[in-house]
């Protein structure tokens, strides 16, 4: 306890003397943002070659086999910290510099990483307080990886130097082109010291304690605190009961994780490094508020592991096709794929095998939505511990004639032949909305299911809707700008934050077409619910107001019937289930009714005329058909084409790059057939495959198009 205690006047010591220099780094950081461009396509991935610095001849062999793939660039150093610092003070740099001097020999480029998501167990012991402590107040013992405290001083001076001395000695080197800051950040840490910053955050958002009380809604279950130091962060043998508690601390986790990224580069920026940064995020990571982590980086990249093969290829390839659009929407400009697995991996719960072509197919739908490279996790595979297993573009065997590494071939030979499409940019019509905060809040809503919402579920159903249709599609947050847009979607937006139900007003009112569904503008930023109906702020709007929501059993099922002689022709009758709200009529139409139970003949799909725009309300979770047929005719009715007249195959995916001069069509089929590739209008040229052939399954076509 003594020991606590000190460390806590310790770190108070150390962010006096830090808030300046943060100060001084965030106006560095505004002034040397930048972007990340090359001229070629990124491929190649995560190797770790301090694994093997007693096997030269391997070292050798792995850099002859990067060049033959067609492999440009390598990530070095993510897990390299007890090589690097052997000792506490005792630096050994020269391995790293080594390998970056001979791959760049070979045209091999590095992404240089900061090695802070793994601490030396030298650290551990003796400064046990970088250590995280659970949500039970148990501190963890050496492991694992992040495992570590964001908000401890001597963890963050550790980090300080290791990253300064990295700028200062490794990264000046002309082979060294972006950093990789950590490796896939995440976690919390409750320990003292976290209780304080959580404290000073919380202060800081609400100045009084009676705010927070009134915000929090504390008097319930008589929870009033009198003081911000009475407030501890959830935990399963505490507080987990007030809601906006538990949105604050997940709030505060992402803001701490933000500011240690930023204390991270600030280093290499002291270090003398100016090149740009990146952090490989993690698949709808529900632990973090990306766009808020995205501020801290210069470019975003991400690590995509589908679970290929357990349902229809189609169904998984849009889940994954909808997170690079997310990657894409958190800056509004190019990502890439850091981190993917050339086959199967070692921690699904089924490692599945990639069959033929599937490699090929998942590298190429990264640069399909606006991807600048795709690499892979792993170049080489390791040979012990946990990961050995994980599959890899070189495996145990070592040989250059297995099937994955001539399919990694293959797909460095293509991104050699499609180079044309580095730079270019992607243009949306259509945004959905997805907020972090909105969906903490809303899984811990406790109601009207506790059993399963189905919120990404219902995300993908309105995704694969827009995108059926070969229409690029922005995932964004309420922060975001609305208007180069034409048509807004809002599925299960539970929470309308300050300013957010205006915004949407005024799209709707300047002629934007707004697509919403059940359980949308139900709470504020909070989490308090909204007084005076729902959904907040744009009753009006879309001419409805929810008054009742029906939670079903997984057993039940309701169904939309279409009114006959409806304005857009619904014909046919959709099963939906989980979720049925009930609505009040308040100007808007009705397009289809519920079939069923004692609300059956009330409105379930509604529009409403609002200034220049329009507004449509799907009030239930309607089946994945429901949406196809739906949004088709949304976007017909609101003017929004992909520029392809011709009926789109369901299997074929089909996006949409861009430059000055040109659009790029790319084509992916990922059915069980071959299909045709409808040409866009315009005058056509194939830089990758024919369009007069049939496109083979898991196959790749690209038009061009002068513009």
């Amino acid at each position: 306890m003594q020991r606590e205690e000190s460390v806590l006047k310790l770190d108070r010591v150390f962010n006096m003397v830090m808030k300046k220099k943060m100060t001084e780094n965030k106006r560095i950081k505004r002034r040397t943002g930048m972007d990340f461009r090359t001229d070629k396509l990124l491929h190649g991935g995560d190797y770790n070659p301090e694994q093997w610095l007693k096997r030269p001849d391997i070292l050798a062999k792995d850099i002859d086999m990067l060049e033959e793939s067609g492999c440009n660039v390598v990530s070095l150093g993510i897990f390299s910290w007890s090589t690097l610092e052997p000792e506490e003070g005792v630096f050994n740099f020269g391995w790293l510099q080594e390998i970056i001097d001979k791959l760049y020999k070979r045209g091999i480029s590095t992404i240089l990483a900061t090695p802070s998501g793994a601490r030396p167990k030298w650290m551990a012991d003796k400064y046990p307080e970088v250590l995280r402590v659970d949500e039970t107040r148990h501190r963890a013992l050496f492991g694992f990886r992040h495992n570590h405290c964001y908000t401890s001083p001597v963890y963050r001076e550790k980090v300080h130097i290791i990253n300064k001395k990295l700028a200062q000695e490794v990264a000046t080197h002309p082979g060294v082109i972006l950093w990789h800051i950590s490796n896939e950040y995440g976690g919390e840490c409750h320990c003292p010291l976290c209780q304080e910053a959580f404290r000073n955050w919380l202060k800081e958002k609400y100045q009084t304690i009676e705010n927070l009380n009134d915000q929090w809604c504390t008097t319930f279950w008589s929870h009033t605190y009198n003081s911000f130091d009475q407030i501890e962060s959830p935990s399963k043998i505490g507080e987990t009961q007030l809601h906006a508690l538990n949105l604050d601390w997940k709030r505060f986790v992402t803001h701490q994780t933000a500011d240690f990224i930023h204390h991270e580069i600030a280093a290499l920026r002291e270090g003398g490094s100016t090149l740009p940064t990146t952090a490989n995020l993690m698949h709808y990571f529900g632990g973090l508020d990306y766009f808020k982590i995205a501020k801290e980086i210069d470019v975003v990249s991400w690590d995509t592991y589908p679970t290929w093969h357990k349902e229809a290829v189609i169904d998984t390839a849009y889940d994954n096709g909808m997170c690079h659009d997310l990657m894409r929407s958190l800056k509004g400009k190019p990502f890439f794929q850091m981190e993917s697995c050339p086959t199967s991996t070692n921690w699904q719960s089924v490692s599945k095998l990639k069959k033929p072509g599937m490699l090929f197919a998942q590298s190429m739908q990264a640069i399909a939505h606006g991807g600048e490279g795709a690499l892979y996790f792993q170049i080489r595979q390791s040979r012990g511990a946990s990961e050995k297993f994980h599959g890899a573009v070189i495996d145990h065997y070592g040989g250059n004639d297995t099937r994955v590494f001539k399919e990694v071939s293959k797909v460095g030979a293509t991104l050699k032949e499609l180079k044309e499409l580095a730079g270019t940019t992607m243009s949306s019509p259509v945004a959905m909305i997805y907020d972090w905060d909105s969906q903490w809040a809303m899984e811990d809503s406790q109601g009207p299911r506790n059993k399963g919402l189905h919120y990404l579920e219902a995300m993908l159903k309105f995704y694969r809707g827009f995108r059926k249709q070969g229409v690029n599609v922005d995932v964004i947050d309420m922060t975001c700008d609305l208007d180069n847009y034409k048509v807004l979607a809002l599925p299960m937006v539970y929470m309308f934050k300050e300013g957010f139900a205006e915004k949407v007003r005024a799209f709707v009112e300047n002629g934007g077409v707004l697509v919403t569904s059940y359980w949308s503008g139900i709470a504020d930023d909070t989490d308090r619910c909204y007084l005076e109906g729902t959904p907040h702020g744009l009753m009006d709007v879309l001419g409805i107001r929810s008054t009742e929501i029906d939670g079903l059993y997984d057993w039940e099922e309701n169904s939309f019937v279409p009114v006959p002689g409806n304005e857009l022709g619904m014909d046919k009758t959709y099963i939906c289930k989980y979720l049925c709200d009930l609505v009040e009529l308040r100007g808007a139409r009705t397009l289809m009714t519920y079939g069923s139970d004692f609300y059956e003949g009330y409105s379930c799909l509604t529009v409403n005329e609002y200034g220049e725009g329009k507004a449509w309300y799907v009030a239930a979770d309607a089946d994945k058909e429901f949406y196809g047929d739906f949004l088709e005719k949304v976007l017909k009715d609101s003017g929004v084409s992909c520029g392809i007249k011709e009926e789109i195959p369901d299997a074929l995916e089909i996006t949409v790059r861009e430059n000055g001069n040109a659009k790029y069509y790319i084509y992916q089929n990922f059915g069980t057939e071959a299909v045709s590739t409808p040409a866009p209008e315009g005058e056509v040229s194939w830089i990758y495959g024919n369009g007069n052939d049939k496109l083979e399954v898991y196959g790749l076509a690209v038009a061009k198009v002068i513009v």
